[in-house]
């Protein structure tokens, strides 16, 4: 493993959108890519949060290149309009896909009626890489190399049985029912890259898990990590990292020049440690052709998006 966690590869030219910016492994992912070079979008649903995050990067790295996105990742409505705004850049070579909500409660819903779970780590991640994959061809065509989409799973995902058929069925234990969602993350971002190869498509979808990142070992960061921030406890504190280091994963999968579509990053260690390359778990990597062309069409219908069976290149 010769991945350096402490210096990037340069970014300066790059757009790059991450999710869940204001806080944990999206702020620490998003400050490290701005103090590369990047010009990094914070997605958010707060405007306030969103401006302590850009804060607490300038301090960090005065000379960043940042903009802010409003995104609700509970709202489709939210998540078209984010779609909309990023088609206005002038480019977009990446998308770290890192927000959705933490509060395991399986009973939670959104205004529309559907899992939180599912609709942050799911709905609105499949309506962002739909929405914004033409923008990330054409960057990817107009400046070479290729385009990412980076989807966060976990390592709990491993811990399934049996694969999901049915992404929308419901389960009481917030655990199990994030977990799924997860599983439906993998199989969604393996079958994109999959489907973007068979096109010839510039862009790549790879899988990043961060192992385990608590507050106990997370560097201090105005308002983003201090004293008026609520503590997490976390059991795993012993044996766990920062939140700066479970942005590793995601980085490298962002970053790294050898990196390719269909890539698995998680930390060495599981739980903690530098980045390296996994074998995927064959349930979410190779499902049942069927099962997973039922859920290619479950996800399009969740989002209200058409996935692309082939994305055309270009005449």
């Amino acid at each position: 493993m010769d991945w350096d966690t402490e210096v990037l590869p340069e970014q300066h030219g790059r757009t790059l959108v991450v999710t869940g910016a204001t806080a944990g492994i999206g702020y620490f992912a998003a400050e490290r890519l701005a103090a590369a070079g990047a010009h990094v979008v914070l997605a958010g649903r707060s405007p306030e949060r969103l401006r302590t995050a850009e804060a607490a990067i300038r301090e960090q790295a005065p000379d960043a290149n940042l903009s802010s996105l409003l995104l609700d990742l509970a709202s489709a409505e939210s998540t078209a309009a984010a779609v909309s705004e990023l088609a206005e850049y002038e480019r977009l070579d990446g998308l770290l896909l890192n927000g959705g909500s933490m509060a395991l409660r399986a009973a939670d819903r959104t205004a529309d009626g559907l899992s939180t779970l599912l609709a942050t780590h799911v709905r609105a991640n499949v309506g962002l890489a739909a929405g914004t994959l033409p923008h990330l061809e054409r960057t990817a065509r107009r400046h070479g190399g290729t385009a990412r989409i980076v989807h966060t799973s976990t390592s709990f995902v491993d811990l399934l049985r049996t694969g999901v058929r049915d992404v929308r069925a419901r389960s009481r234990v917030g655990v199990r029912a994030y977990t799924r969602s997860k599983a439906v993350t993998e199989m969604f971002a393996y079958e994109l890259d999959r489907r973007l190869r068979a096109s010839g498509a510039p862009v790549a979808s790879l899988v990043s898990r961060p192992g385990v990142g608590v507050d106990a070992r997370t560097p201090r960061r105005p308002g983003i990590r201090d004293e008026t921030v609520p503590f997490q406890r976390n059991p795993y504190t012993l044996w766990a990292q920062g939140k700066d280091a479970a942005a590793w994963s995601a980085l490298r999968a962002l970053t790294d020049p050898r990196a390719q579509g269909g890539d698995l990053y998680s930390p060495s260690g599981g739980v903690k440690g530098p980045p390296v390359r996994l074998t995927p778990n064959p349930l979410t990597q190779s499902p049942p052709p069927d099962t997973m062309e039922s859920v290619w069409r479950q996800l399009e219908e969740l989002a209200g998006v058409r996935l692309p069976t082939a994305v055309p290149a270009p005449a």
